[in-house]
């Protein structure tokens, strides 16, 4: 049977808030200006082209993560454990386990979500395409901008 009391359930909490808080920061950026370390010092092709639209899309966050969840299992299974006595409290503390799964799964998702945007440009060959990126800083482009594609096997990117 495992124990909790006021104390540990603060710093479990806390803990468990700033993996969340953490696993945030440590996901991969989707902007045009950020690169993974296999990326650099590659070559890409470079196309230019003017912007036709930029329309604002949300990125889904992580759904698939460990952290939300895990952390969450822990947290509920650790409440639910402190309901009842005997069998009473040993199913309370999986059914919190399960619980807190889901709803760590689902704050996981919402603080790894971004603000991002569907950018359609022709190009100077009269060729149309459309990308999706992250946006950095409420930066979004502007219809008539002058900007370049860069690619590089099936990641490609807009930039100025």
């Amino acid at each position: 049977m495992i124990f909790f009391n006021k104390k540990m359930g603060g710093t479990v909490l806390g803990a468990i808030a700033m993996t969340l808080v953490l696993s945030g920061c440590a996901s991969s950026s989707l902007t045009g200006k950020s690169y993974s370390q296999s990326e650099a010092r590659q070559i890409q092709t470079v196309r230019y082209g003017t912007v036709l639209s930029a329309t604002p899309v949300v990125i889904e966050g992580r759904k698939d993560g460990v952290v939300g969840s895990g952390a969450g299992a822990i947290v509920g299974g650790l409440a639910g454990s402190t309901l009842g006595g005997g069998k009473g409290s040993s199913i309370a503390a999986v059914l919190g386990a399960v619980a807190g799964g889901m709803v760590g799964q689902a704050i996981e998702e919402n603080t790894t979500r971004k603000q991002g945007q569907e950018v359609t440009v022709r190009l100077s060959n009269g060729e149309t395409l459309s990308i999706v990126q992250e946006v950095e800083n409420q930066s979004f482009f502007q219809v008539g901008e002058q900007v370049r594609l860069l690619k590089r096997g099936g990641v490609a990117r807009i930039v100025y």
